[in-house]
C-alpha cells in the first residue's frame, strides 16, 4: 500500500477508524450484484483512467453488473467491449443549457437502487451531488462526514494514491474488509481492443506506410503533437525533436496521429492518420513500435492500445497522469532541448528503434511516484520547454 499511510495505520486500523466510529462496517465482498460508477466527466483520459477501477470490480464481484454516469459520448466507446457494463449514461454536455434530457436521464438513474455507487474522484462536488442524489445501499468516496456527508463509507483524502488511475482502485481496496492480495498490483489502462480492430489497424498502418519508399522499413513510431493548453509543445520544438530523432534513427518512419480537430500538427510532413473514431485511433496505434505524445488524453489511450508510450511532461505532474506499466515511460522535459529528449528516448527505448541490447529501461530521478518507477529523465533548472503555466485538468 503507499507510503502515504496515516500513522503508519494499516488496513484494519483505518476501516475501524473510518467507518466502526460512525457505526458502519466495512462493504462486503458478497451480496453485491449492481454497481454504479458515477464519473460526469467529458475528458478522454479521465474516462481511461477509470478502467482499472472497472476491472478490479470485475475481478472483485465476478456475478455483478455495472453501470456508468458519464459525460459525452466518449464513455461509450471506451467500455463498449466490457461485457459486465451494462448502462453507460452519457449525461450531455454543459447539461444545464439542455434541462429537460439532463434530468430525465438523472431520473432514469435513480430508479435504480444500487448495492454499491462509488464517487472516485474526490475532487468533483458534481459526482458527489449525484452520488448522494441516486439510490443505494453503500456509497463510497473520498472525503469526510463533516465535509462531506450523505455517502455511508468515506476514506480519507490522506490515504488517497497520487496516480490517478490507482486512486480510484486505492478507493475501493480502503472500503472493503481487509484482503490476502497484492496491494502493490493494479490492472493496467485497457479499452480491451478486439483482434477484428487490431487487425482492422494494421491495415489501416499498412495503407499509410505505402507513401514510404519501399527500401525505409525501421520502426514506426507514432507521434501526436497536440495538447491543451500550457500542455502542447510548439511546433518547432516537435520539428527539432523529431529531427534529432531521424538523425539517431535514420530507418524509422514517422506516422502523425491527427487531433480531433482534424488538423496537423506538425504542417503535414508527415503521413498522418484522422479519425474520430477512439478505437479505430486506438488500433492504429496499437500497430505502431513506439508512441511518443505530449501528456494528454490520446497518451492514456495509446497505453489503453497496449503500444509501448512515451508521454511528455512539461508542467503537470508526472506522478500523477504519467503512463505507468511494463514498456512505458514518462518524459521530463524541464531543462532539456528538443535534441536532448529525443536522445534520451533513444537512449531508453534503443531496443525497439536501433536493434540494440544496450537500451536502458529508464532513468532514475528524484521525483515521487506510487510505485517507484524511474522516468525517462529530469534535470534541475533551466528552461521549461513549455508554458510554465501548470494545468491541472486533463
Amino acid at each position: 500500500m503507499d507510503a502515504m499511510l496515516v500513522n503508519h495505520c494499516t488496513a484494519g486500523d483505518f476501516l475501524s477508524v473510518s467507518f466502526d466510529r460512525a457505526g458502519k462496517e466495512a462493504i462486503p465482498r458478497k451480496g453485491i450484484y449492481r454497481i454504479l460508477v458515477c464519473r460526469p466527466n467529458h475528458r478522454l483520459g479521465n474516462t481511461i483512467l477509470l478502467t482499472p477501477l472497472i476491472e478490479e470490480l470485475e475481478s472483485l464481484y465476478r456475478g455483478a453488473e455495472i453501470d456508468i454516469v458519464a459525460e459525452g459520448g466518449i464513455a461509450a466507446d471506451v467500455f463498449s467491449a466490457f461485457p459486465r457494463v451494462n448502462h453507460i449514461y452519457c449525461l450531455p454536455k454543459r447539461g444545464f443549457k439542455h434541462p429537460w434530457s439532463f434530468l430525465s436521464m438523472l431520473l432514469q438513474v435513480r430508479r435504480t437502487r444500487y448495492d454499491l455507487i462509488i464517487d472516485p474522484c474526490g475532487g468533483s462536488n458534481f459526482s458527489r451531488v449525484l452520488t448522494r442524489f441516486f439510490k443505494g445501499q453503500y456509497k463510497l468516496g473520498f472525503g469526510d462526514p463533516v465535509t462531506h456527508p450523505g455517502l455511508t463509507h468515506l476514506v480519507s483524502n490522506s490515504v488517497a494514491m497520487r496516480h490517478m488511475a490507482k486512486r480510484p482502485v486505492n478507493l475501493l481496496r480502503w472500503g472493503m474488509p481487509p484482503q490476502a492480495q497484492d496491494a502493490e498490483h493494479f490492472f493496467p489502462l485497457d479499452i480491451r481492443l478486439t483482434d477484428s480492430e487490431r487487425a482492422l489497424g494494421r491495415s489501416l498502418l499498412h495503407d499509410l506506410l505505402a507513401t514510404y519508399p519501399k527500401a525505409e522499413t525501421g520502426p514506426v513510431i507514432g507521434i501526436f503533437a497536440n495538447a491543451t493548453g500550457a500542455k502542447r509543445y510548439p511546433a518547432a520544438w516537435w520539428n527539432d525533436f523529431i529531427r534529432a530523432l531521424k538523425e539517431a534513427c535514420p530507418d524509422s518512419r514517422i506516422i502523425e496521429i491527427i487531433p480531433m480537430h482534424g488538423k496537423s500538427m506538425l504542417g503535414s510532413e508527415w503521413p498522418g492518420y484522422y479519425s474520430s473514431n477512439i478505437r479505430r485511433m486506438g488500433a492504429v496505434m496499437a500497430g505502431v513500435d513506439l508512441m511518443i505524445s505530449a501528456d494528454c488524453g490520446v497518451m492514456h489511450l495509446a497505453v489503453a492500445s497496449k503500444v509501448p508510450t512515451v508521454g511528455m511532461f512539461c508542467v503537470t505532474d508526472a506522478s500523477v497522469y504519467e503512463p505507468y506499466g511494463p514498456g512505458n515511460n514518462p518524459l521530463l522535459t524541464q531543462g532539456l532541448t528538443a535534441a536532448e529528449a529525443a536522445g534520451r528516448v533513444v537512449q531508453v527505448y534503443r531496443n525497439v528503434l536501433v536493434g540494440s541490447a544496450d537500451a536502458q529501461p529508464g532513468l532514475a530521478v528524484a521525483m515521487p511516484s506510487d510505485d517507484a518507477k524511474d522516468n525517462v529523465g529530469q534535470t534541475d533548472g533551466g528552461p521549461v520547454s513549455c508554458s510554465s503555466q501548470v494545468t491541472k485538468s486533463h
